[in-house]
């Protein structure tokens, strides 16, 4: 498999320099293709395609760009299988995920942009004067491996419904699925310049979109670091700046008849992925008094879960995506292990049996003091932390005692009682029982985990400038 073109102005173009890297299957660790990456010279020809197309498709009606959603709709619908291949084979998703979850939620954004562009009001009254919304220009898109249609069309869809033109940086570990998607613009007769695609590396291709005079925004999803990275290049020209950035979210657990329920359920949220989700309640915070009775459930829970071949249907648990991020969790494991928390299962090296891939044992700790770096740092693996608390006071001083607000679960059967804690909980998504607004919900956080809002009609908003017109 050769990556060697991008995407600009509607054409497949060669690189400007011939620099290469390797595309790696994290389950076996072998080479499955080679990727050319980009470099500023690639940018500067994207941005000007983007910036020359602008001014006649941010005048395009409702109507036509209603019309070119839903041809990319069809299109995404004709290449789903090959998203489902292409996410298994590059980033490890277990083929079920792949299929269910993963390409599944491309056409979910399609959809819900759709629907918002044909509600929203771009021109109306009020108190006397108009108010217009107007796309707010040449939009740079950086999005991450993990969730890699999710990201990108979560993004796309609003950007293209807004009247604004793009330039897609995908995860460099991911490009297949990437390279997928520009296949689907170009089917759909993307207007040329309006979408463009460059693969790159961040401190390279990022940096350089980040920091171009001629983009007026940055959409960026990814390491809390990276996203510093981003809003620093971004200052100097002044742009918006949209970030969703890491996670630490909380999981508190109520004593009430539905605990063993919403420890199992619990369990299975966070490996799912292989953990590999900002949003994953990472930390369990359950009652101080029934720890032990949480810690054999979640025990048995993950210990029944199924890690391997991601290609097979019965696979739970795939790889991680490289060996950086195994290096990473195996670290974070043995932090856990020397702070004194209570292995319950899982720990450090592979999975008996798996000796090729990035794949780790889904590992429970217990009795987890929130200062610990297990209880504090974005580990994004299959590794939970059980922490107890006292009484609901002093659980959502937990939850909240982390630098990180991205989202948040409360699991109980007082409907009140949750709602009521929800409230407290600085996060921008909650979820009550596990619930899920899909995506006609805003995501997006507080503290480090970002600022803005993607999905549904926040995220459209995220890409128009507002005008008053006074008479």
């Amino acid at each position: 498999m050769k990556l060697d073109k991008f995407y600009i102005n509607g054409e497949w173009v060669s690189p400007v320099k011939d620099e290469k890297i390797d595309i790696i299957n994290p389950s076996d660790e072998s080479v499955i293709g080679t990727l050319n990456v980009g470099s500023q010279q690639d940018i500067d020809k994207a941005v000007e395609a983007a910036k020359a197309a602008f001014s006649s498709y941010a005048r395009t009606s409702i109507d036509e760009r209603l019309d070119l959603l839903k041809e990319i709709r069809n299109q995404f619908k004709n290449r789903f299988e090959d998203f489902v291949e292409a996410i298994t084979k590059e980033m490890g998703s277990p083929v079920k995920l792949s299929r269910g979850a993963q390409a599944a939620v491309g056409l979910g954004h399609l959809k819900t942009a759709i629907r918002v562009l044909e509600e929203h009001k771009f021109e109306y009254p009020f108190n006397g004067y108009t108010v217009r919304h107007e796309p707010i220009g040449v939009c740079g898109l950086i999005t991450p491996w993990n969730w890699p249609i999710n990201q990108t069309i979560s993004k796309l869809g609003p950007c293209l419904a807004s009247g604004c033109t793009a330039i897609l940086k995908p995860s460099e570990i991911s490009p297949v699925s990437a390279n997928i998607i520009a296949e689907i613009m170009d089917a759909a007769k993307v207007p040329k310049g309006v979408f463009n695609m460059v693969h790159g590396l961040g401190p390279v291709v990022g940096e350089a979109l980040s920091n171009h005079k001629d983009v007026d925004m940055m959409s960026f999803t990814g390491s809390t670091r990276g996203g510093v990275a981003v809003a620093q290049a971004a200052a100097k020209s002044v742009k918006r700046v949209s970030q969703e950035l890491g996670g630490k979210s909380p999981n508190i657990i109520f004593d009430d008849e539905k605990f063993e329920q919403s420890v199992t359920v619990g369990v299975q949220k966070i490996m799912e992925n292989t953990g590999q989700s900002c949003n994953a309640p990472t930390r369990m915070i359950v009652p101080k008094n029934r720890q032990n009775e949480a810690l054999e459930i979640a025990k048995n829970v993950a210990e029944k879960l199924i890690t391997g071949d991601p290609t097979k249907e019965d696979t739970d648990i795939g790889p991680l995506v490289s060996q950086a991020q195994f290096d990473k969790v195996q670290r974070l494991i043995e932090s856990g292990i020397k702070a004194g928390a209570q292995l319950v299962t899982g720990g450090l090296g592979k999975p008996i049996g798996l000796n090729a891939g990035y794949f780790v044992k889904p590992t429970i700790f217990g009795d987890v003091n929130n200062s610990m770096e297990i209880a504090q740092e974005e580990i994004f693996g299959p590794v939970l932390s059980v922490i107890p608390y006292e009484d609901i006071d002093n659980a959502v001083q937990i939850a909240n005692d982390t630098s990180y607000g991205l989202s948040a679960y409360v699991c109980g059967s007082d409907s009140e009682k949750l709602r009521s804690v929800a409230r407290q909980i600085r996060a921008g998504q909650i979820h009550v029982n596990y619930g899920s607004g899909g995506t006609n919900a805003p995501f997006g956080g507080f503290k480090q985990s970002g600022n803005g809002r993607e999905k549904a009609e926040w995220g459209l908003e995220e890409f128009l400038e507002t005008k008053a017109i006074m008479e």
